[in-house]
């Protein structure tokens, strides 16, 4: 192999990066005398250039960090949920609407609109059930029988990596899930057998076996799409699904006062808009397990932003629970770097 070969095999990733660059030896000016070499056209270029852009580049460190930042937007909304005397169809329209809109507003600007990926249309579905279950069951048996169905995500996260062959467990996850749901068992107060509590709870379970089973996949997108379109599709796809509902079911919708509409606004922009943004962020250096034990923290950010805002003091059984959850957290967030202990899945259609 000649010379000129080696140089144009060393610097070809630059050559297609930067389209002109100088070679190690040229005079200063011949750059501007080769012919451009042009960046690769059609699908071969455009998968190139999704996979350069979507390629993580945050730390594990960072990564944990970014995602204790959503979990904790995240938190916040449960204080819309007090605020807000709206349906839980209205406020999950609501909030998936705005934060679409704002996403695709932020990706005009920055020219990167870009085409769903295939399979973010079911993902949009689960997210709707998932907040709209989650709504339910607070609304139907109260916060407490909520959180305490929602507790079950981290074991639904485990089942659900071990049948997709995503990560194969290991006896610490069960230990660190066994963990978490302990803590919030003992965060949320003790509740009766009456019918309307076991509603409740069927559908505070359901909406933790959609969280997780949505994790779970946005970990597989997060690889190969950009969190932010991630979170522009999911949303708008979520908002699509509702609208139909909203329209049939009776009493769903009304027209919310100005306060309201604030409320709304604040709760699409950030805990929904910059939260699902972070949080699928986070999941390109995260685990599916490790993501879910650190959303397993919302609660406890939660009774902290309670306190601060709504006046409510917690109960010892409530900070033994968080201790519980600060401590899975910990456990789960150290065990973080190290690498996965069985292949990663096919992307789900």
């Amino acid at each position: 192999m000649d010379r000129s070969s080696i140089r144009g095999t060393s610097v070809g990733s630059e050559v297609i990066a930067e389209g002109n660059p100088a070679r190690v030896g040229d005079a200063p000016d011949a750059a501007a005398n080769r012919p451009r070499v042009t960046p690769p056209c059609g699908s071969a270029g455009r998968a190139r250039r999704v996979a350069e852009s979507a390629a993580p580049t945050m730390s594990h460190a960072r990564s944990l960090s970014v995602l204790h930042v959503a979990v904790l937007l995240f938190g916040l909304a449960g204080l819309f949920g007090v605020w807000l005397t709206l349906s839980p169809i209205a406020i999950v329209l609501g909030r998936t609407t705005i934060a679409a809109l704002a996403l695709a507003a932020v990706a005009m600007v920055l020219g990167d609109l870009r085409r769903p990926a295939a399979g973010l249309a079911i993902n949009g579905a689960v997210l709707a059930f998932h907040w709209l279950a989650f709504f339910v069951a607070i609304r139907v048996a109260g916060v407490a029988v909520g959180l305490l169905g929602f507790a079950s995500f981290p074991l639904w996260t485990l089942v659900l990596e071990r049948s997709l062959d995503e990560r194969r467990a290991v006896r610490g996850d069960w230990i660190v899930a066994g963990l978490v749901v302990a803590g919030l068992v003992l965060t949320v107060p003790p509740f009766d057998r009456r019918e309307v509590v076991l509603h409740g709870l069927a559908w505070g379970v359901a909406s933790g076996a959609t969280f997780a089973w949505l994790a779970v996949r946005n970990r597989r997108f997060a690889r190969e799409v950009p969190a932010r379109a991630v979170a522009l599709w999911q949303n708008t796809f979520a908002a699509l699904v509702l609208v139909p509902v909203a329209a049939l079911w009776p009493g769903a919708l009304r027209w919310p006062t100005a306060e309201e509409a604030g409320l709304l606004l604040a709760l699409g922009l950030g805990s929904t808009a910059l939260a699902h943004t972070l949080f699928v962020a986070a999941l390109a250096r995260v685990t599916a397990h490790v993501a879910s034990v650190v959303a397993a923290l919302e609660p406890v950010y939660g009774i902290a932003l309670a306190s601060a805002f709504l006046g409510e003091r917690p109960t010892p059984g409530m900070l033994a629970g968080c201790a519980l959850l600060v401590a899975a957290a910990v456990v789960a967030s150290r065990a973080a770097g190290a690498p996965p202990a069985g292949p990663a899945g096919r992307m789900p259609a």
